[in-house]
């Protein structure tokens, strides 16, 4: 049986992405803060794996990983999902304490769950694995007012690139997942601001067609990889937008 930790499972596409892995008969390792939510996807299912840890906290993020490998016996994926989009504005208005939240969640804590998947991916045997970062559209054009998202998820590309490097020897094959608008509570706030705002908000997609789109990333066999990919809602504006 594959195996997968699945970061910001509680909610948005890491929970839509976490059920269809354990639908697909994968054991899942569900990673989020909120205990009560991981608890309820779990429950009467034997191949989900609640990880309750803060993807910032580095101590929490090792123990987390240690627990599920040695409960499953290895780790073949993780799909490195969780994220925030803090209040926007052009930089001058953009809350200090947002834009560290930013960096600390979007990067640090999936420079942390990379970090430990790449040293239980490289211990195990046979050795190896897939990490599959969770990028945006915004890691190559921002939407307005969003410097703080947008610096993260560009940043999030070059770790793609770093891991794909180092960790081709070692049977690491890393690649990323650009989404643009799937419908998550996130974007939904987003469109919903611009609707009071006046404004026409971006098109979106069903959450579903972008889980789909990391198990296809996920079941490829070793030799084979997707280094980047792309899927959005079909007449968002992206291709033009910059």
């Amino acid at each position: 049986m594959k195996t997968i930790i699945v970061t910001g499972a509680s909610s948005g596409i890491g929970r839509a992405t976490a059920e269809l892995f354990l639908a697909e008969g994968w054991t899942v390792g569900l990673l989020a803060r909120s205990a009560e939510k991981l608890e309820e996807m779990a429950r009467g299912n034997g191949s989900a794996i609640p990880l309750i840890a803060d993807v910032t906290n580095a101590e929490a993020v090792a123990q987390a990983f240690n627990y599920f490998v040695n409960q499953s016996g290895r780790l073949d994926a993780l799909f490195n999902n969780a994220g925030i989009f803090a209040a926007g504005g052009k930089i001058d208005e953009i809350a200090l304490e947002d834009w560290y939240n930013s960096v600390n969640v979007n990067l640090n804590g999936m420079f942390l769950c990379a970090r430990a998947a790449f040293a239980a991916m490289r211990a195990q045997s046979p050795q190896g694995g897939r990490i599959i970062n969770n990028g945006s559209i915004a890691a190559h054009v921002p939407r307005p007012n969003s410097v703080h998202y947008s610096a993260t998820k560009h940043a999030i590309t070059g770790l793609t690139r770093s891991l794909s490097l180092d960790g081709r020897e070692l049977g690491i094959a890393c690649g990323q997942i650009d989404i643009g608008n799937a419908r998550t509570p996130m974007v939904q706030d987003l469109v919903e601001k611009a609707i009071a705002d006046g404004q026409r908000p971006d098109p979106t997609m069903d959450v579903g067609d972008a889980a789909r789109s990391v198990l296809h990333m996920a079941e490829l066999p070793p030799e084979a990889n997707v280094q980047f990919m792309t899927v959005m809602a079909t007449t968002m504006p992206y291709v033009g937008r910059g």
